[in-house]
């Protein structure tokens, strides 16, 4: 069997292949993302649930894709962990934008985003991807993604920049004290979920013109950083994969039209097109 794994810093997408290259099970975990979670935690986690742990000894092959393995350290963390569970495994880790690529490709060169919990960006030309921009992480980079837009939130919040309606909305969904804020943010694992889970907040509210905007101007934020700097962006399509584009999707467009920029896929989960991809062209 052949295991297909996207992992961004929320949750994992699992795919199992059977021997005849056919779906024989999906299933999630929490998110893999070795910047975030401690690396004591990742075995405990696949160990929760049943399904993986009832195929351990079956599971052949293992294409893991991940937030985080954009650095050698981090791959090495994640097959070290792997091969505790899956005994009989030949795990290949590479980072997620490689999954992004996969999963958005058409057929001709582009600019593949994905738009997340974090954000990055790379060339893929259908075989090589470049990548000219590093991965900042949420603290300096991750522009655009669910983790900076939750944060623009939560500080106006306390610091009282929001209209009064949201202001009062807000308060009266979450009943967030600064203590507490602090805490998931500075003591506690995966602090970018943390701050990214405050989208729900937003997307139920994106009619909202306060909100429009300042999520317009953190999509033209992103293209700023993550995607004018290509030369390729001149003339290639930019391709999404990510909760946050897809989500975000007729503001993502019109922040791209102004700076002239033809967008093309926009995938929310990449796994269906990852699966795919891998079976067309890996297996």
């Amino acid at each position: 069997m052949v295991a297909i794994v996207d992992s961004g810093s929320t949750k994992t997408d699992w795919v199992i292949l059977d021997d005849f290259k056919k779906v024989f099970l999906k299933t999630e975990t929490i998110g893999f993302n070795p910047n975030f979670i401690s690396k004591e935690l990742i075995v405990p986690e696949i160990e929760k649930n049943a399904n993986l742990t009832s195929l351990k000894n079956s599971v052949t092959r293992i294409f893991f894709y991940g937030s985080g393995c954009g650095v050698q350290e981090n791959c090495n963390t994640i097959i070290n962990e792997l091969s505790k569970v899956f005994l009989e495994a030949e795990i290949t880790v590479r980072e997620d934008l490689m999954a992004a690529a996969y999963a958005a490709y058409r057929g001709k060169p582009a600019i593949v985003c994905i738009l997340g919990t974090g954000s990055n960006s790379c060339y893929f030309d259908g075989k090589n991807l470049t990548i000219k921009l590093p991965s900042l992480g949420f603290l300096m980079g991750d522009e655009g993604s669910g983790s900076a837009i939750g944060k623009q939130l939560v500080r106006r919040f306390f610091m009282q920049k929001l209209p009064q309606d949201l202001q009062d909305d807000f308060q009266n969904t979450y009943h967030l004290t600064i203590d507490e804020a602090l805490i998931n943010m500075y003591h506690k694992t995966r602090p970018n979920a943390f701050l990214a889970d405050f989208n729900k907040f937003v997307v139920d509210r994106k009619d909202h013109p306060y909100l429009q905007k300042m999520v317009y101007e953190e999509m033209l934020n992103f293209f700023d950083y993550q995607v004018l700097p290509y030369e390729e962006s001149k003339n290639a399509e930019v391709s999404f994969i990510g909760s946050i584009a897809y989500y975000y999707e007729n503001i993502l467009r019109s922040a791209a039209a102004e700076l002239n920029l033809n967008v093309g896929q926009i995938v929310q989960k990449p796994i269906e097109s990852l699966v795919d991809y891998h079976i067309n062209y890996i297996l």
